[in-house]
């Protein structure tokens, strides 16, 4: 780990303790002069990977090898930095890892970073980095993006390789990163992303979910409203339309029978066999997901196949989503459990959106709220990643 980091460690919390093994990078390519973090799910040669759970840490001791991402980075002329804190088996939304401690939100201290990332969106916040890697599952980019003023991004799936990288919820997992600005983010993306295979048009469409909108707090909603109007001048007028196949909380309990019965299959054999310690929220998710039936996975498994057709009609090859990131900035760090839970099930109904169809999404700091800040989105169709990036750009361009 570098000087820079070992000097604002303690302060930041965003670092995992791990002694310093060298990692060789590139001298040159088109991330050259960047220096970036990676949260503790991936495998890195000569480091641990604890997934934020010290007795899997123990049980994967030191890693052999780097997984792709990773070394795609080095290879761009990135200089690696140290690993970052993580949730606890990345199954959380809220940042508080209670063997590794809580990252501090460098935009707003006294509110929660946000997870399962936490420790990425922390480093880049606090400049300890100029960009970071997370993981996206069901929002663990885009939540801490969202509370800690950064650009970040959930892919396609599958379009970042999760090799040699810890699982969560197989066919929900994605690659996603952090950065302070968009044109630091956008090299970063063409290093992560390349070029699309069928790039979004010149002229896009774009659509306002109202039921998605509906779902941010009224303060939310002023902030981003003078916000909304401003992209709408640089990418045309959004069409108010309304998204969803059924209710929200068919959707939200569709997405956790899906994320809570993968999650057991990657993890529960963990779990039953060495009964490790676990935080009390992330232990209920597990127990609860443990019990997940057949018929409720059935169920679910069929309603994410009629939403990604729903939404592969909707958006076509040109359409994109202007949504909330999240219903409202990072809550407080003194707020308890049960009102961090609260949050977290609201925030799932908006994030569910892209998650459940595959689809990429890009979110921008552009508001604040109560002196926070507060993300906006765009959402495209499958494989449109680096179109919404060049979009970002182009609101970038607008707003400069």
């Amino acid at each position: 780990m570098s000087r820079h980091t070992d000097t604002l460690w303690d302060t930041a919390h965003a670092f995992m303790p791990y002694p310093s093994s060298p990692m060789a990078h590139a001298t040159t390519g088109p991330l050259s002069g960047l220096s970036f973090a990676v949260k503790d799910i991936y495998h890195l040669k000569g480091y641990p990977t604890s997934g934020g759970q010290p007795m899997l840490m123990a049980l994967w001791s030191v890693q052999d090898r780097t997984a792709p991402v990773v070394q795609s980075l080095l290879d761009a002329g990135a200089r690696f930095v140290g690993k970052t804190v993580t949730d606890e088996l990345a199954f959380s939304m809220n940042g508080q890892n209670a063997h590794f401690g809580a990252p501090i939100n460098g935009a707003a201290p006294e509110r929660i970073s946000g997870g399962s990332s936490s420790g990425s969106a922390s480093a880049v916040s606090n400049r300890l980095c100029d960009f970071a890697l997370g993981s996206d599952t069901g929002g663990s980019v885009r939540a801490p993006a969202n509370h800690c003023g950064l650009v970040g991004m959930r892919p396609s799936h599958g379009r970042i390789s999760l090799q040699d990288t810890m699982a969560l919820s197989p066919s929900l997992d994605t690659c996603g990163w952090f950065a302070r600005d968009v044109p630091t983010f956008a090299r970063v993306a063409q290093v992560l992303l390349g070029d699309d295979v069928q790039p979004l048009p010149d002229q896009i469409r774009l659509l306002a979910p109202t039921d998605m909108w509906s779902l941010a707090t009224p303060g939310a909603l002023k902030a981003l409203k003078p916000v909304r109007q401003k992209i709408e001048q640089s990418l045309g007028k959004a069409k108010p339309v309304r998204i969803m196949l059924d209710d929200l909380a068919s959707m939200y309990w569709h997405f956790r029978a899906i994320q809570g019965r993968e999650a057991w299959d990657v993890h529960g054999a963990f779990i039953q066999r060495f009964n490790p310690v676990l935080g009390a929220a992330v232990a209920q998710r597990f127990d609860w997901s443990s019990q997940v039936s057949d018929e409720q996975v059935a169920k679910a498994r069929a309603f994410r196949e009629l939403w990604r057709a729903h939404m592969r009609q909707l958006l076509g090859s040109d359409g994109v989503l202007l949504m909330p990131t999240m219903p409202d900035v990072a809550p407080l760090i003194r707020q308890t459990d049960a009102e961090l839970e609260d949050y977290r099930n609201r925030a799932t109904s908006l994030l569910c959106v892209a998650g459940m169809a595959d689809l990429p999404q890009v979110t921008l700091p552009l508001a604040s709220h109560q002196g926070a800040p507060l993300g906006i989105s765009l959402v495209g169709p499958v494989g449109s990643d680096r179109s919404l990036v060049k979009l970002a750009e182009q609101i970038h361009r607008a707003w400069s």
